[in-house]
Formats: C-alpha cells, sequence, structure tokens
C-alpha cells in the first residue's frame, strides 16, 4: 500500500501539469477549432516544459501521460472499431509497412554505417526508426548487447527525429494528398517514429486519420517480434559481416531466453484487438462504445500536452551534429522511401 500511495505521490503532480494543459488547449481550441486543441496542447507543452514546468517534480507524471495514457487510448479505440475497419488496409497496405521497414532498416543501417557509427548503435537506430520509437530500441538492445549509452543517444535521436516529423508530414501530405485519408495515414502511420507521435500528427488532420494512421502503426509494432528475431541472427561484431556466422555459442544460450521476452507485442495491442473482436461480436452497447471513444480523445490530448512537456530545448543543443545528422537522413530517407511505396502499391 505504502508503494502504491508513493507512486500516485511521484505521478501526480506531472499528470495533473499535463490535465490542466490539455483543458487550456481544449478551451482555445473552442474559439479556434480550425487549429485543434491537439496543436495547442503540444506547444503549451513544449513553452511550458522548457519554462515554469521544466523541473524533476513533474518528470514521472508527465512520463506516465505520454505512455500510459496513450496506450489505454489504443485499448479504448479497439471498443470503437470492428475487425473489418482494422484489416481496412488490406494486403496493400501490410505490403507498404512490410517494404516500408525493410528499407528503413536497410538505409538506417547503411547511414550509420557511412557516418561511422557502431553497429550495434546503427541496429538500434534501424529498430526506433523502422518499428515504435523507444520501445523497439527497449526491445532490440538486450538482443543486441547494446551499451547505456548508446541505447540513450538512438532513443534521444529518434525522439527528436519524430518530434520535427510530427510537424512537418501534416503539412507534406495536405500538399500530395490534399489530407486524403487512406495516403495520409500511411504517410503518418508508415513513418512516426512512436506511436504517441502518430497520434499527435495525425491529430492535426482528422479524426478520421487518427484512426486509420493508428492501424497502420499498429501492423509496424506487430512486426516487431519479427525484427527482434532478425536481429538476433546478427553479428554485432564492428569489422564482421553482419551476418557472419561467428556468434559465440555461450552469448546465443545466455541471450535466448532474453531474446524471448523482449521480443513480444505490446499488451495495448493485444488489448487493442480483444476489446476490438467483442465490438465486432455487438457485445459492446453503443452507450458504452461511445464512452471508450470520449475517453480516449482525453486521454489522448492530455498525453499530447505531456509530450510536448517532454521535448526540451537543451536536449537538441546538447546533441552532436553528427547524430542529428544521422536522425535527419534517416527520417529524409523515410518520406521518399513512403512517397513512393504510396504511390506504386496503395493509390490506383
Amino acid at each position: 500500500m505504502k508503494a502504491i500511495y508513493q507512486t500516485i505521490k511521484d505521478i501526480l503532480p506531472g499528470f495533473l501539469a499535463c490535465l490542466i494543459l490539455a483543458m487550456i488547449a481544449k478551451g482555445i481550441a473552442h474559439f479556434l477549432p480550425t487549429v485543434g486543441a491537439a496543436m495547442f496542447a503540444i506547444l503549451l507543452g513544449i513553452l511550458a516544459g522548457n519554462t515554469i514546468l521544466d523541473r524533476d517534480i513533474f518528470a514521472k507524471g508527465s512520463k506516465f501521460s505520454e505512455s500510459r495514457l496513450l496506450e489505454y487510448s489504443i485499448v479504448l479505440m479497439g471498443a470503437t472499431l470492428y475487425l473489418q475497419q482494422v484489416f481496412s488496409i488490406g494486403v496493400r497496405g501490410v505490403a507498404f509497412i512490410v517494404l516500408q521497414m525493410s528499407a528503413t532498416i536497410a538505409f538506417a543501417y547503411l547511414i550509420g554505417h557511412g557516418l561511422g557509427f557502431s553497429k550495434k548503435f546503427s541496429l538500434l537506430m534501424c529498430a526506433g526508426n523502422a518499428v515504435c520509437g523507444s520501445s523497439a530500441i527497449a526491445s532490440v538492445s538486450p538482443i543486441l548487447d547494446a551499451e547505456t549509452k548508446d541505447k540513450g543517444l538512438s532513443i534521444t535521436i529518434v525522439n527528436i527525429t519524430g518530434t520535427f516529423l510530427m510537424v512537418i508530414l501534416p503539412l507534406l501530405t495536405g500538399l500530395l494528398y490534399h489530407h486524403d485519408v487512406l495516403p495520409t495515414s500511411a504517410m503518418i502511420g508508415g513513418i512516426m517514429q512512436s506511436i504517441g507521435q502518430v497520434i499527435a500528427s495525425a491529430k492535426f488532420v482528422s479524426d478520421d486519420v487518427v484512426t486509420m494512421a493508428t492501424i497502420f502503426k499498429i501492423v509496424r509494432i506487430i512486426f516487431l517480434v519479427g525484427v527482434a528475431l532478425l536481429f538476433a541472427k546478427m553479428n554485432t561484431t564492428d569489422g564482421k559481416p553482419l551476418f557472419a556466422k561467428e556468434v559465440a555459442a555461450e552469448m546465443e544460450q545466455t541471450n535466448t531466453a532474453s531474446k524471448k521476452v523482449k521480443a513480444r507485442i505490446p499488451w495495448f495491442i493485444i488489448g487493442f484487438f480483444l476489446l476490438s473482436i467483442i465490438n465486432s461480436l455487438q457485445l459492446i452497447p453503443g452507450f458504452a462504445s461511445d464512452a471508450a471513444h470520449f475517453i480516449s480523445n482525453q486521454f489522448e490530448i492530455i498525453a499530447l500536452a505531456a509530450i510536448g512537456m517532454r521535448v526540451k530545448f537543451k536536449t537538441l543543443l546538447n546533441e552532436g551534429p553528427k547524430a542529428m545528422l544521422y536522425g535527419g537522413l534517416v527520417g529524409t530517407c523515410q518520406v521518399i522511401i513512403a512517397f513512393l511505396l504510396i504511390h506504386f502499391i496503395l493509390l490506383p
């Protein structure tokens, strides 16, 4: 009981700060609906998080709001969708995701190698950009036996890249596709690094894009298992071929258990599908589905304020130009690849 009380005490200040920012954002959006609460929540979060709320006391609560609330939001989203909607991206959509992820991994690795980064760091960047940001990096780091500093730097660079793309992609999809739902959702859901950034970026467009882009992202997250298994077969020794069969047997045995544990589908994806199945069987009453949709939207806005709060200007300035260049080049490649794949696979 004491531990629970302490956890609540640690989370509460940051959560309340995010909640207040979200309420202010929704209030402003009432007068400027064309901009939307999502944009104001992120902007207020960035502004407050780098000034009056730039304190350690808010850190745990903002992290909880950014990660856990989004996970709960995704689960609740399942109660508002039918399975046929979830599978609406079809075979072409899945093919787009597989090719987008494969190309991202290939280019991220080649760029990292070309810039002189270690093999392990480059593979962390591959996973973070191709799958689901920090979560993917955390999942594959024990498989790669990555150093803590490489893990921290890759998470930082991936999140910074995602932050820029979060704002750029809605503008780009407006120019390229006039915010048509399918290509816009594919671009955002197929590129953005974290699930939170997908929702934040899609919120700038429409709720329909939020739903579809999240589905594209969920498909990517499901493939995390495949990426982890692939990385487990790689030789991470610098100077050796990537698929050289020189992995020490004892290292392979040591990491087998952790590989199986870490390379699993996140709980909220399972929860999303379970609720979607239940809703498809028409076992969720209409009022309950409406309530889930409302709560999910509220959680999203609070989480977006938290995402803004956790964007620190000093972090952007402290990272070396070489690492920032790495993130920028990978992000640029992702956009170009997605544009080509959408043109040749998704669009008639």
